[in-house]
């Protein structure tokens, strides 16, 4: 889908063992007893933009709340309904998700659009939309909450990039068979 002038459309997906992205009521906090951002420096650098859904958003916005923070540049949120009252650190998108993902890249630049939450990501690769995907997997096992992919995805082929490991964190890359 892109070229070399262009950066890639990539979903990330930090990952419990067990496959869940988000523990019960949506818990991510989890995540950041073993992944924070300055951990993966080329990741960040790589970023240009973030699309997100309103879920993922919300619980980041939470853990912003407890000086846990994120930053991939600009960023976008794709919802039914904005928030009542604005945040001027984002973008809020109420079209569809090909308008979304044009709209982001586009803010992106030549760096990567990165893609976060369980629903966009799943409505990103149903339509052909994605490059990449990067996961981290963590070494929990939650037993129960959001998965790596909603039931009805359908197959999609990957082809692996990369596997690396640093301390306790393995990172998986896969290039999207189109």
């Amino acid at each position: 889908m892109s070229d070399t002038s262009t950066g890639k459309v990539v979903v990330n997906r930090a990952m419990s063992l067990d496959g869940f992205i988000a523990g019960p009521d949506h818990a991510m906090d989890w995540i950041f007893e073993h992944l924070t951002a300055d951990a993966v420096p080329e990741v960040m650098a790589a970023t240009g933009a973030m699309l997100v859904g309103r879920g993922t958003y919300e619980a980041a916005k939470r853990m912003s709340g407890q000086g846990i923070a994120y930053d991939g540049g600009a960023q976008f949120v794709l919802t039914h309904e904005p928030p009542d009252e604005p945040d001027p650190a984002v973008t809020f998108l109420t079209c569809g998700i090909e308008e979304a993902v044009a709209t982001a890249r586009s803010a992106a630049g030549d760096r990567n659009l990165e893609v976060l939450g369980a629903d966009v990501a799943a409505q990103c690769l149903q339509r052909g939309l994605v490059d990449e995907i990067l996961v981290y997997v963590l070494p929990v096992l939650l037993g129960d909450g959001v998965r790596f992919s909603p039931p009805g995805l359908g197959r999609i082929d990957l082809e692996p990039l990369s596997s690396t490991r640093s301390g306790a964190v393995t990172t998986l890359r896969f290039r999207v068979r189109k």
